[in-house]
Parts: C-alpha cells; sequence; structure tokens
C-alpha cells in the first residue's frame, strides 16, 4: 500500500522525529511511503476559533492535496479527527462535500490505522518499563479508539501496561479551550495529573505529541 503521511504542524516544527519513526515503522512492514510537501496545517485552529470560512479554505486545499492518495495517515488524533469529522461538516451542502466525505474515509489515526487497517499489533518493539496510556481526547471521543493502542502496547516485549484511575478523563488542554478558560484547563490538568501520578508508573504514552 501507498501511504501518504499528514503530518500535523506540531510534529513538523517541534518533533519531526515522530513523524520519520512512522514513515520507518510502515516501510519495515513493506509499504510504501510518502509525504505530499504541498499540505498545510489542517485548519482545527481557525475551526476551533469559530473562523468557520477561513477553516474551510484550508479544508478544501487540504482535499485537493490528498487526491487519490490511497491512504491518508497521521500521527495525531486532533489532527486526523478535524480531517475525518469535522471536515465533512463544514463542507457539508458546499460542491465539496463529496470529496470531503472521500478523503475522510481514507484517513487514519496512525495506531488506528496498523490495527484496524493493516492488522498489525506486533511492531517487533521492546521497552522494559510501567507505561500508562493516556487517551486523548479528540482520538477517544471523535475517532472512537481506545482499544488499538493498547493492543499495540500490549504487544511491546517487557513492557508493562498499567491504567490510572481516570483513564478518560480530559487533560485540559483542548487547543483554544486552555486559552480562553485557563482556571478550568489548570484544574482538569491537575485532576489528571493527579491520576497518572498515583499509578507508579515510568512513562506515560499518547497518540502522537497532542
Amino acid at each position: 500500500m501507498l501511504v501518504s503521511l499528514f503530518i500535523p504542524c506540531f510534529v513538523d516544527q517541534m518533533t519531526p522525529q515522530v513523524g520519520m519513526a512512522v514513515a520507518k515503522v510502515l516501510e519495515r512492514l513493506g509499504h510504501s511511503v510518502e509525504f505530499r510537501a504541498a499540505q498545510t496545517c489542517c485548519g482545527q485552529p481557525s475551526f476551533n476559533a469559530g473562523y468557520w470560512d477561513e477553516a474551510r479554505e484550508v479544508a478544501i486545499r487540504a482535499i485537493g492535496v490528498f487526491e487519490g492518495a490511497e491512504a491518508v495517515v497521521g500521527p495525531s488524533g486532533s489532527c486526523v479527527a478535524m480531517m475525518r469529522v469535522f471536515y465533512p461538516q463544514l463542507l457539508a451542502g458546499t460542491p465539496h462535500e463529496t470529496a470531503a466525505l472521500d478523503l475522510a474515509a481514507r484517513t487514519f489515526e496512525f495506531g488506528e490505522f496498523l490495527v484496524e487497517k493493516l492488522g498489525v499489533t506486533d511492531v517487533g518493539a521492546r521497552f522494559p518499563h510501567r507505561v500508562t496510556y493516556h487517551d486523548g481526547c479528540h482520538g477517544l471521543r471523535e475517532l472512537r479508539i481506545k482499544e488499538a493502542p493498547r493492543k499495540l502496547l500490549g504487544a511491546v516485549r517487557d513492557l508493562e501496561l498499567v491504567e490510572c484511575d481516570e483513564p478518560e478523563s480530559c487533560c485540559g488542554f483542548g487547543g483554544l479551550f486552555s486559552v480562553k478558560f485557563p482556571m478550568i484547563s489548570t484544574a482538569m490538568a491537575e485532576v489528571k495529573g493527579g491520576s497518572l501520578a498515583r499509578n507508579g508508573r515510568d512513562y506515560i504514552h499518547s497518540r502522537g505529541p497532542s
């Protein structure tokens, strides 16, 4: 399969090694990987801020960039949710609605793609530590992804997966939510942070750096 990488802005600017690792895993599994350099931000900041006309322009551009791609895969629950869930909503009733739905059907979060599309749970990894998995809200609530990352972690050699007592609580970030409502965001982060601190894990893993 030819996989088109969708690399979110924060991965591109802050953690490019994440994108490189995604490509490496896919290639090791026998798939071809391409990066379409014309891609830009998914438009989520504009969408979250209420600038839907501007977000539509970004969505229409993304649809053109990924036209004909066999599969579009990104290491971010929030950005994939923007493309798969909110592009069709933004473009409903427009000439681009069908194309938005088509792109949504071909767009996957990386871990979801491995487990649900490729049927892969063991990528040959080893990590001898106690690990807690944090469910990001967009992945859990918009994409309905819960078991796939746990299946991948469960197959990592010498890794002990331990759940915290607030596994589905929001971390409080929520994109612009943390900017608009900093006090609420901080209180939510304290709840989640306390939960993570109580379970004796060595590392916290999440679905990409979003």
